[in-house]
């Protein structure tokens, strides 16, 4: 079957990871259109999934595609699901894409791309890993820098805002030091059928214990590969360069 991939940013203005950043300046552009022009080094067709009409308007302003999508969406999964029904026709594979990433590098989305050659793959996620010069309380031990375990296969086993593994024999100090761990990149890619499986499953125990909407889908048997992106560069490299490129 030839593969065919929409890449999908599903976006509010008032959301709790990014509330007002789609739209904030970055260099005269907004956010969400250095999302949306990243995507489209590598993705024939692009579209921005939202239910805010200023969102709507800043995207039809620049030239891209945008659909409207319901305000009871309750994660981004099932918004992008309704955008994908909407405009998605013809496509098998869905990029979902976070719409706070403006430095998403090309090379990331295809190396999620490349996993779809084998039928086997669900779904795949970014990971990078923790720095073993990163500061421990304020890298690995933040919570809000999911951490992730995977399998000889590269397959999540499991996602967790606390540190897994948890080194018994080492201060945590070495922990950097003595294991690879690795932090979830939160940018996606579902199989179309599988998006839609997914879409409709109830929030399971372990996601509502971490808040972690992926945990739902590996309680339901669904297999998470785990692409390692090496190139992944602090927020404050992006700016630098991205300033020293566009100066």
């Amino acid at each position: 079957m030839l593969l065919k991939f929409i890449g999908i940013i599903p976006t509010r203005y008032a959301s709790t990871r990014s509330s007002g950043k789609p739209l904030a300046d970055l260099d005269g552009k907004p956010v969400i259109q250095h999302v949306y022009e990243q995507a489209k080094k590598c993705l024939g067709m692009v579209w921005v999934a939202t239910d805010d009409t200023r969102i709507e308007k800043v995207v039809k302003d620049f030239g891209g595609n945008v659909v409207l999508t319901s305000k009871k969406n309750r994660s981004r999964t099932e918004r992008c699901y309704e955008a994908y029904t909407k405009v998605g026709k013809g496509y098998n594979v869905v990029i979902n894409l976070q719409d706070d990433e403006p430095f998403i590098l090309p090379s990331q989305i295809e190396k999620m791309k490349t996993c779809f050659i084998d039928y086997g793959v669900h779904i795949a996620t970014l990971v990078k890993p923790f720095n073993s010069n990163e500061n421990f309380a304020m890298d690995l031990y933040n919570k809000n820098a999911p951490k992730v375990v995977i399998n000889k296969n590269n397959e999540a086993m499991f996602f967790s805002r606390a540190v897994i593994p948890f080194y018994r024999s080492k201060s945590h100090t070495e922990w950097l030091a003595s294991h690879t761990y690795y932090k979830h990149i939160e940018q996606y890619a579902y199989r179309a059928e599988v998006l839609q499986e997914i879409t409709h499953l109830p929030p399971s125990p372990l996601e509502k214990a971490e808040s972690l909407e992926q945990l739902r889908w590996l309680e339901n048997g669904y297999k998470i590969k785990v692409v390692i992106a090496e190139e992944e560069m602090t927020a404050s490299q992006k700016v630098r360069n991205y300033q020293e490129n566009h100066s």
